[in-house]
């Protein structure tokens, strides 16, 4: 029953995931060989999340509303698709160009991975008494709860280049790699912990309209929102039920209005995304991924620059725009990144719910301010 929920517009019901990540290998490489595997005309409307080229979506908002196809007959989908898939592969009858759209369908696959865990956390939050997703006495990763002391490490001024430019998987929104200018700017060396967070809020952060973007404040009164989500009085709820709030692990679940007003507060600012980019390229991609099974932030623990990988996804002041001489793929899978390069910002490094193996250093996550 929980997998036909959704709790708010932005929230999807998991037989949703399910069946929209089906609808993609099923429209974009079975169809045109002739082997669509839609067992309902209307799965296609149903489960088009946003590709106009190919039709009409059901609204958004509504999708909670869908009490069939059951979970049943989407897995039936799936196994169906999976099968067909698997022959073409086999058969080896796919371009380079085919192939490439199976590539790009798993790795849209991961990002619904993501969400699914996402989307769980905020009907299960909203729902008292608030259930959790794992057993909170199953087994947890656990680092040394005394985090690593914040310092700020510098880099000096340079055209620097940014963007995708290796072989391997990319995103059209991480290319094309190009050059581009930086002032002298340090980053902090690990991700804000609660016991900092909740320093801006005594000392009435959320109550102080010159630490906040005008549309931010704006935002605070009307939704009076005045500690992160699933924060309250008794600790914060998490994907593991409810419990006490950790002093050292990462904040989570603020909107890019609080992260803004939280960085004006601490003197600082929020740093942009090709600073996150210079400052990732050419690490290991090693972090706290949902494949640690923890499926919540850890406390920073060694030396040098910490959690530029994993635990949450990082805000930053950069517009989610096109990079300089990008242009989005012909036909519907131009639909994918590029329209939507207006009114987000642009996120990096990915969180402990992200399939491990799933983000690079030139990774753009994005949302609108208010998420």
């Amino acid at each position: 029953k929980d997998r036909l929920v959704q709790s708010m517009p932005h929230v999807s019901p998991t037989n949703s995931h399910l069946a929209h990540t089906t609808l993609f290998f099923d429209t974009f490489v079975l169809l045109p060989h002739g082997q669509h595997r839609a067992f309902e005309p209307a799965y296609a409307y149903l489960f088009n999340s946003y590709y106009n080229a190919i039709g009409g979506q059901y609204p958004r908002p509504r999708r909670g509303l869908l009490s069939r196809p059951s979970l049943t007959e989407v897995m039936a989908y799936r196994r169906a698709v999976d099968e067909a898939l698997g022959e073409l592969l086999t058969s080896r009858a796919l371009s380079d160009a085919e192939l490439a759209l199976v590539e790009l369908g798993l790795q849209h696959e991961q990002q619904h991975q993501e969400l699914m865990l996402t989307d769980m956390s905020h009907v299960f939050g909203r729902r008292p008494p608030a259930p959790s997703y794992l057993d909170a006495s199953s087994p947890l990763c656990v680092l040394p709860l005394d985090p690593a002391p914040l310092s700020f490490l510098e880099r000096p001024d340079g055209i620097i280049t940014i963007g995708h430019a290796e072989a391997g998987f990319a995103f059209d929104n991480e290319r094309p790699a190009h050059r581009t200018l930086l002032s002298p700017h340090a980053l902090a060396s690990r991700l804000v912990t609660v016991a900092e967070y909740e320093a801006f809020i005594a000392d009435d952060g959320y109550r102080r309209p010159e630490l906040w973007l005008s549309e931010g404040w704006d935002w605070l009164q009307r939704e009076r929102v005045s500690t992160p989500l699933y924060w309250d009085e008794d600790g914060v709820f998490t994907l593991r039920g409810k419990r006490e709030r950790h002093a050292n692990e990462p904040v989570t679940h603020v909107s890019l209005y609080e992260a803004d007003a939280y960085a004006r507060w601490a003197d600082c600012r929020l740093p942009t995304e090709q600073v996150l980019d210079l400052f990732a390229a050419g690490r290991s991609v090693v972090g706290n991924f949902a494949d640690s099974g923890a499926l919540h932030p850890l406390p920073a623990h060694g030396e040098g620059l910490l959690q530029i990988f994993g635990d949450v996804w990082a805000w930053t002041q950069s517009a989610y725009t096109p990079y300089p001489g990008y242009a989005p793929p012909a036909g519907a899978i131009g639909e994918y990144n590029g329209k939507f390069m207006c009114n987000q910002h642009v996120l990096r490094g990915g969180s402990c719910v992200t399939p491990a193996g799933h983000v690079r250093a030139s990774y753009r996550n994005f949302f609108p301010a208010h998420t």
